[in-house]
């Protein structure tokens, strides 16, 4: 499904109130190029349900985590087709449009795969990519994050602008029981999926607490950085927080 119009371009951090209980936990990428893989879906488009099975899958392949970070965004502009999806939000829209403009599109649609930054199709296996991206590093106590990046070897500076940081609190295990618009009668179940999102310059703190969402059994996080004004990725990491 495909939907067309000029947004305004801006990509909103989203913060909640609610926290976590738990002691801090590190995440950590190692050297090797972990890839970020980000489906934008809807609950409203009947084209998403398999995008949505296929990311499911990731939970036990053996590269999550290692080799990839999957991250669900739910987009609202099929909300009006008659089902409002409650993890859509229009910074998750306007994110996708973000990408668009870059890769010369007006218009986007779903479901849209992206591996770090570049329109991507989902395959049976996602095969690591090889080479070096340095070091990232997290450690996350529930509410604040702190984040450290070491660049590979010979890596292009970052020059003026510097790093930013994205981060962004996953659920999983969702299961949603859709009674209007393409997937009614549907019983829709989702993994990764974005429940928040927040963005800051490398080195500081980063305020991320776990929304506090019906019907969200297991949450995860995802983290990755890339240079400051920039949407792809340098290099990712991520984790189960419960």
């Amino acid at each position: 499904m495909k939907f067309e119009f000029i947004p305004a371009m801006a990509v909103c951090i989203l913060t909640s109130t609610a926290t976590l209980a738990a002691e801090a936990q590190r995440f950590t990428s190692g050297p090797a190029r972990v890839s970020l893989i980000e489906l934008y879906s809807s609950e409203g488009c009947s084209s998403c349900p398999p995008a949505e099975r296929w990311l499911g899958g990731l939970r036990d392949d053996a590269g999550l985590w290692k080799n990839f970070v999957p991250v669900a965004f739910h987009v609202d502009y099929w909300n009006r087709l008659g089902w409002p999806d409650r993890f859509s939000t229009r910074d998750f829209t306007q994110r996708q449009y973000a990408y668009a403009e870059r890769w010369g599109s007006r218009s986007v649609y779903t479901p849209c795969f992206v591996r770090d930054g570049a329109e991507w199709h989902a395959t049976p296996r996602v095969e690591a990519l090889g080479g070096t991206a340095g070091v990232l590093a997290a450690s996350y106590d529930g509410a604040n994050l702190k984040v450290e990046f070491t660049p590979a070897a010979g890596a292009k500076p970052a020059e003026a602008r510097g790093y930013e940081v994205h981060a962004a609190i996953l659920g999983a295990g969702i299961v949603s029981k859709v009674t209007a618009g393409e997937n009614s009668g549907e019983t829709l179940r989702h993994n990764f999926v974005a429940l928040a999102l927040g963005a800051a310059p490398l080195g500081g703190d980063l305020a991320l607490a776990v929304p506090n969402v019906a019907g969200v059994p297991r949450h995860a996080l995802a983290v990755w950085v890339t240079r400051r004004g920039e949407l792809a990725p340098l290099q990712a990491t991520g984790g189960w927080l419960d």
